[in-house]
């Protein structure tokens, strides 16, 4: 006897799944940001030097020069930078635009920004650290000429100074070059300085944004640069989606003609997996790379293994003789333990090659990760879960439904 309301719910199911995934794919695609060797960019390796002798390079310091790191790129007009810190005294910066220019941005990166006002003997009267937070803005002077303002956590040690210098110059330094040394005419009161120059509004936001973010906290020593056209990551994620629609359409065709009924809602899940990867890919706001893409690849694999095993096990049962609903039990049964096994070491394989790889490979195990455990929602549970609903509707009870030909089953 048919069970129409356990066909009914598996064709709503199927339904929702298949009006989700052709609404939402291609929003949730295109939200996805695409790493530097997919769109173009450029990436650069830095050595961590320690300021003083006696310093050394602690994770500490490191994520601390990678913060700074990470605001100068912001200054210069980029955001969302890949910055990763790679053991013992590495930092890799990673921007994916093509917009942005290089030579600025990396004079940003490397500048030191230590700021020091001096008398005319050298000695040091103030330093960036003496400013208040966020002390630098942009002002402009009676002509409009744009220039920096500087306000000061102690105006009163700014007066003190400046009134005792009175009639000598005080230099300003930036990064050991003089960008001006005027004349002390007066005492400044109130706690407020200026910087003036040949400034543009740009030049001049650039240098207050700068003396802002403070100074670096270790020099930055550029090891190596690495430049990928627009041109050549277009053409590399175009020939990966083009190797993905033939790779994806000859595994749904082979499923389909080897494991019939099995094989079909395979497919399905397999297309509900890849829609929630890139689902939790957009949650992650994480960047899709071509090691990325490998590791999602792989576990396309896994996810279609965890089916196959799944039915063939089913099949053995058809063979033995069993019926339809008893070798699905035992079938499922009897390969989720290795189907558990398989993802499980592949977890603890992608653990090491995150903890000991390069950004590279981490960026490879992240996905590999997450695609796993989606793959166990999808593949394993999610496809069990609708094969159950077509065997418990009892319209397919013929195992040819199932790839197990009559002649195959042997006799109880």
């Amino acid at each position: 006897m048919i069970k129409w309301s356990r066909l009914v719910l598996f064709l709503i199911v199927v339904g929702a799944l298949a009006a989700l995934l052709i609404t939402t794919t291609v929003p949730v695609a295109n939200k996805i940001t695409l790493g530097l060797d997919l769109q173009g960019g450029f990436e650069i390796l830095y050595e961590v030097e320690p300021l003083e002798a006696n310093q050394k390079v602690t994770t500490e310091l490191l994520q601390a020069t990678a913060e700074m790191v990470e605001k100068r790129v912001n200054i210069g007009g980029v955001t969302e930078p890949d910055v990763t810190i790679e053991l013992p005294n590495r930092i890799r910066v990673k921007i994916a635009t093509q917009t942005a220019d290089q030579d600025k941005l990396r004079s940003l990166i490397g500048k030191p920004a230590v700021l020091e006002f001096r008398n005319e003997a050298g000695q040091v009267l103030f330093r960036g650290a003496d400013l208040a937070p966020g002390g630098a803005s942009v002002g402009y002077d009676n002509l409009n000429k744009p220039l920096v303002v500087l306000k000061f956590k102690d105006p009163k040690k700014l007066e003190d100074v400046t009134r005792t210098y009175i009639g000598k110059h005080m230099a300003i330094y930036l990064d050991e070059n003089v960008i001006t040394n005027p004349v002390i005419q007066q005492a400044i009161t109130g706690g407020t300085a200026t910087i003036t120059g040949e400034y543009t509004v740009e030049s001049a936001q650039e240098l207050a944004s700068i003396l802002n973010s403070g100074a670096l906290p270790a020099k930055l020593i550029e090891k190596q640069v690495t430049s990928v056209g627009a041109s050549l990551g277009a053409m590399a994620l175009q020939k990966t989606i083009y190797a993905g629609y033939i790779g994806g359409a000859l595994i749904l065709i082979f499923m389909l003609v080897v494991y019939r009924l099995p094989g079909m809602i395979a497919n399905i899940t397999l297309a509900v997996f890849c829609y929630f990867c890139l689902v939790v890919l957009d949650w992650m706001d994480a960047t899709l790379t071509l090691p990325g893409i490998a590791g999602f690849i792989l576990s396309v694999g896994m996810a279609v293994d965890a089916n196959i095993i799944t039915t063939e096990r089913i099949q053995e049962e058809l063979r033995a003789g069993k019926t339809v609903l008893s070798a699905f039990r035992a079938g499922q049964r009897r390969s989720f333990i290795t189907i558990i096994d398989g993802h499980v070491t592949t977890i603890i394989a992608a653990g090491v090659l995150f903890f000991f790889g390069s950004s590279a490979i981490q960026g490879f195990a992240v996905t590999l990760v997450m695609t796993i455990i989606v793959s166990l929602i999808t593949n394993v549970f999610g496809s069990r879960f609708l094969l159950w609903l077509v065997i418990r509707a009892n319209m397919f009870k013929k195992p040819v439904w199932y790839g197990v030909k009559e002649s195959e089953i042997g006799e109880l």
